[in-house]
């Protein structure tokens, strides 16, 4: 069995569905108070909007597109103890319209300069217990240049977005290693970059090349995921191209995915999770890299151990191809032996 020091996966990540009221609207019942909210309109082509603790309430950014940073006012205005509130944004608050937000927990709030780097943050947010942190950084267009983390483990996956200019969302991912990156706003396949300047990220730091991760009194913000045994994992697998796909073993119930092709271009990011689909398959799916609505489509079964792909499609489980992913979920058995069912 997979045992784990989260007993209770919700006190740092959970899925929450809302309905929109074109008014205040307080969203409660998370779990825990969200440094990372991530949210999207279910029913209409409307962008993915990402706000978190670190950079401040009604600061946006937009997994679907290249944009810098806004301030939507009438956006994420307050974050809770047990959620976060809204304003009038018609894109994540529209009356009568569904919604899904993401949410992860870092150290409950803004956090404070990390000097572990060569490059000091202006702010960390960091949750050691789950692997999750949150840094504000100016760049220093020097290469090589280090970052502090402060997960006391290094990262698997690091996602990081220029503040200030219209550039693309980089990705460093263990399983494609520190010689290549993608990119979390396009269909691209994983490319030779230099952006992590050719170093695996350390219990203390990540490594900055030069360019849209590090360019000189440039801002970004990155986030930074390390791995917890039965509660998040970030590997790969091959697709076999049969219904009966590919099972990835993950060591929990997975509550979160998210999956890329990395060995050829064409196809979507793709969001499965345990609230818009409550039963197997799990096939409700939204795309970071586009604006598309939820769509029912390549099929997966959540296990008690993991997930096992039940659709051809070339986006999950084209044959021979290599997927990426990252997942989060409840482990079949915490430290004080709290089992975790199958569904």
């Amino acid at each position: 069995m997979a045992y784990t020091t989260i007993n209770k996966s919700t006190d740092n990540f959970n899925t929450k569905l809302y309905t929109g009221n074109s008014s205040t609207n307080a969203i409660t019942g998370i779990g825990h108070q969200p440094d990372l909210v991530w949210m999207k309109n279910r029913g209409a082509g409307d962008k993915h909007y990402l706000f978190d603790a670190v950079r401040g309430v009604t600061k946006s950014i937009y997994s679907n597109l290249t944009s810098a940073e806004a301030t939507t006012s009438n956006g994420l205005t307050a974050f809770g103890t047990d959620g976060f509130t809204l304003g009038n944004e018609g894109d994540i608050n529209g009356n009568g319209n569904n919604f899904v937000s993401w949410n992860w927990k870092a150290g409950a709030g803004a956090g404070s300069a990390n000097t572990d780097g060569s490059i000091n943050t202006t702010s960390t947010s960091v949750n050691t217990t789950a692997g999750f942190s949150i840094s504000k950084y100016t760049g220093n267009g020097s290469n090589p240049s280090t970052v502090g983390h402060g997960l006391g483990v290094a990262p698997k996956m690091i996602i990081i977005k220029n503040l200030d200019q219209g550039t693309d969302w980089q990705v460093y991912h263990a399983s494609t290693g520190n010689t290549k990156g993608l990119l979390l706003n396009s269909t691209a396949a994983a490319f030779t970059s230099s952006f992590w300047g050719d170093t695996t990220p350390t219990n203390s730091v990540f490594t900055l090349g030069v360019g849209d991760v590090n360019t000189n009194n440039i801002n970004y913000i990155a986030y930074c995921f390390a791995e917890k045994a039965g509660y998040s994992k970030f590997g790969s697998y091959t697709g076999n191209g049969n219904a009966d796909g590919t099972f990835i073993y993950t060591g929990f119930r997975p509550a979160f995915i998210l999956s890329k092709k990395s060995s050829g271009s064409g196809t979507s990011w793709t969001i499965w999770d345990n609230k818009r689909s409550s039963f197997n398959p799990a096939d409700k799916i939204l795309h970071p890299n586009n604006s598309n609505p939820d769509n029912t489509a390549d099929d997966t079964d959540f296990l008690s151990n993991g997930f096992k792909l039940r659709a051809t499609a070339s986006g999950m489980n084209n044959s021979g191809d290599t997927y990426i992913y990252m997942a989060f979920g409840q482990s079949i058995v915490g430290s004080n032996n709290v089992p975790a069912t199958a569904r």
